[in-house]
């Protein structure tokens, strides 16, 4: 499949300028300041640049942290992740395969007893869709 590419100014046309700092520049959002804390609902949580499907709602949970986080993703070519070593740090960046916005980080450091992972994910890079 091919990767969704706009140009920056079609990417600030269709964004706002938070998530396209967050999403396209690979910036982070405030921790607890995002809208996707605590949402019980049933459904999926889309890619704010494409609608792509991310994360299942189901596999949300409270790590305290500040921003969403999951156990995994939707599917396994629903995100990719590379290595990044900015800010003096060696983590793992997790961007939309459809269109490479910026997400988060994957953390090993999730439940224990379901996979051990925390995709700690901004909320500006996502958009719920309920009863999904």
């Amino acid at each position: 499949m091919a990767k969704i590419e706009k140009k920056p100014e079609e990417w600030q046309k269709q964004l706002t300028p938070e998530q396209y700092r967050v999403a396209r520049e690979k910036g982070t959002e405030r921790p607890f300041s995002g809208d996707y804390q605590v949402v019980d609902a049933q459904g999926i949580y889309h890619c704010v640049c494409c609608n792509a499907p991310l994360f299942e709602n189901e596999h949300k949970f409270d790590a305290g942290c500040g921003w969403p986080s999951f156990d995994r993703p939707l599917g396994t070519r629903c995100v990719e992740e590379h290595q990044d070593g900015t800010h003096g740090m060696q983590r793992t960046e997790v961007v939309c395969s459809h269109c490479d916005a910026h997400l988060g980080h994957v953390f090993p450091d999730g439940p224990p007893e379901t996979t051990g992972l925390r995709y700690c994910i901004n909320s500006v890079s996502l958009e719920f869709h309920p009863d999904e």
